[in-house]
C-alpha cells in the first residue's frame, strides 16, 4: 500500500475532528450578541465567552506532555468526552447565571484544547514534511465549513426575544433557549466518541522514530530550545486577535459605517467564515507549489489592505471589505503552525502544546480591544489594533520562522 493511501483514512478522521472543534469555536464566538441581549452585558462583559473559551489554551503545554505519555488515540477520547460533558453542563450552568454558563464553557473548551494540540502534529506526521502545510490547510478547510455553518446555526436556534430597554431575560428563559441545541451538540459528540472508540488510528510514534533515526538532523534536547517555536507561538497569539477580532467587532463596525443589513449581524458572519473556507480550499493547491512563508506574507499584507479600505470607505462597501478579510486570513493558522513545527522531530507534540497555548490571544486581546472601544468610544480605533498583528506576522514569515539556532 502506498504511503498516500495508507494515510488517507486517518487524514479523513482527523479532518472530521477539525470540523467538530471548528464548529464549537465559531459557535462560541457567534453567541456573543445573543448573550449580550439575554444577560444585558456591556462591551467588556460580552467578550468574556472568548476569555473563558480561549483561556483554556493556557493548559496546552501540560496537554502536550499528556499526549506524549498516553498517545494520540486516548488523548482524542479524552477531548471528546470533555466536550460532551461541557455541553451537557451548560444547561444547569445557565441556572446559576452568566458566570455559571461560562464555567460550563470552560469545560468543553478544555476538550477542544486537547483535540487541537493532538490534531496538528498528528496531521503533520501523516506524510512528507514538505507537504505538511498543504495537509493542515486541507483539514482546516473542513474546519472552515463548520465555521460557515455555526453562525447560521446560532442565528436560527439562539434568538433573543424582543426586550424593553434595560430588560434582561430570566435564567430559566435562557435555559429553555439553549437547552435543545446544546444537548444536541453533546449527543453528537458522544456518538463521534463511540465511533472513534471502535476505529483503529495508526500509531505514528514508531514511524516517527524510524524517520528520526534515518534523518541526519540533530535535534536539541527540548522543544523549549527552538526560537522559531516561541516566535511561532507569538504569531498564533496575534493571529487569534485577527481571526476573532473581525467577527467580534463586526456588528459595531457595520453600524458605525452605516451599512444596510437585511438580516442579523450574526448571520452575516457566514460570509467572513465562508471567505476562510474558500481561501483554504485554494490554499491546499497553492501551498503545494509556493513557499508557505511567502504566502503568509502576502496574506498579511492583503488582510491589512482590506482592513484599510474598510476603515477609509463607508456603507456596504466598507462592510464587505471588512468581511472579505477572511479570504486572506484563511491559510494563516495552518501555515504558522507548520512553520513553527519545522525540524522538531521527537519534540513535535510538546512544541504543539507550546504553540497552541497562544490561542489564549483571543482571551486576552478581545477584552483589551473591547476596553479600548469603551474608553475611546470608537470601534475604528479598537479594530486598528489588527494592523500591529499583521505587521508581526510579516516579520515571522520573513525572518522569525527561519531562526533555528
Amino acid at each position: 500500500m502506498s504511503t498516500k493511501n495508507k494515510y488517507l483514512f486517518p487524514l479523513i478522521v482527523m479532518a472530521s475532528l477539525f470540523f467538530l472543534f471548528g464548529f464549537i469555536t465559531t459557535m462560541n464566538n457567534s453567541t456573543i450578541e445573543f448573550l449580550k441581549g439575554a444577560f444585558g452585558l456591556n462591551d467588556v462583559q460580552k467578550q468574556l465567552p472568548n476569555t473563558f473559551f480561549y483561556g483554556a489554551y493556557v493548559l496546552s503545554v501540560p496537554v502536550g506532555f499528556l499526549i506524549k505519555r498516553i498517545g494520540y488515540r486516548f488523548s482524542i477520547f479524552t477531548g471528546l468526552a470533555l466536550i460532551a460533558l461541557g455541553f451537557f453542563a451548560s444547561i444547569p450552568g445557565v441556572g446559576f447565571g452568566y458566570y455559571g454558563f461560562l464555567s460550563a464553557v470552560s469545560i468543553f473548551a478544555i476538550g477542544v484544547v486537547v483535540l487541537q494540540v493532538a490534531a496538528a502534529p498528528y496531521v503533520v506526521a501523516l506524510g512528507p514534511a514538505e507537504s505538511s502545510a498543504s495537509r493542515l490547510t486541507l483539514t482546516n478547510a473542513l474546519n472552515s465549513v463548520a465555521t460557515v455553518i455555526a453562525p447560521i446555526f446560532v442565528s436560527i436556534l439562539l434568538v433573543t426575544p424582543e426586550l424593553a430597554p434595560g430588560e434582561v431575560l430570566e435564567n430559566s428563559e435562557i435555559k429553555e433557549i439553549v437547552k435543545n441545541p446544546f444537548i444536541g451538540i453533546g449527543v453528537v459528540t458522544v456518538v463521534i466518541l463511540l465511533i472513534m472508540f471502535f476505529l483503529k488510528l495508526p500509531d505514528i510514534k514508531g514511524e516517527q522514530k524510524a524517520a528520526e533515526e534515518a534523518s541526519k538532523t540533530k535535534h536539541k534536547s527540548s522543544a523549549f530550545k527552538y526560537p522559531h517555536v516561541w516566535l511561532g507561538s507569538l504569531a498564533i497569539f496575534v493571529y487569534m486577535g485577527i481571526e476573532i477580532g473581525i467577527p467580534s467587532f463586526f456588528a459595531d463596525f457595520a453600524s458605525k459605517t452605516g451599512a444596510v443589513i437585511d438580516t442579523s449581524s450574526t448571520d452575516m458572519l457566514k460570509f467572513y467564515w465562508g471567505g476562510l473556507m474558500v481561501g483554504r480550499l485554494i490554499g491546499i493547491f497553492v501551498l503545494q507549489k509556493a513557499r508557505p512563508s511567502l504566502i503568509l506574507s502576502i496574506c498579511a499584507i492583503g488582510g491589512a489592505a482590506m482592513l484599510t479600505g474598510a476603515i477609509v470607505l463607508t456603507g456596504n462597501v466598507s462592510m464587505w471589505l471588512f468581511l472579505g478579510t477572511g479570504l486572506f486570513h484563511s491559510i494563516m493558522w495552518p501555515v504558522i503552525y507548520s512553520l513553527a513545527l519545522e525540524d522538531l522531530g521527537p519534540h513535535s507534540d510538546v512544541a504543539s502544546g507550546i504553540i497552541a497555548t497562544s490561542v489564549i490571544g483571543a482571551a486576552i486581546l478581545m477584552p483589551i480591544m473591547g476596553a479600548i472601544q469603551t474608553i475611546t468610544g470608537s470601534v475604528i480605533i479598537a479594530v486598528s489594533c489588527l494592523f500591529v498583528y499583521y505587521l508581526y506576522l510579516i516579520f515571522f514569515a520573513t525572518k522569525g520562522s527561519k531562526i533555528r539556532t
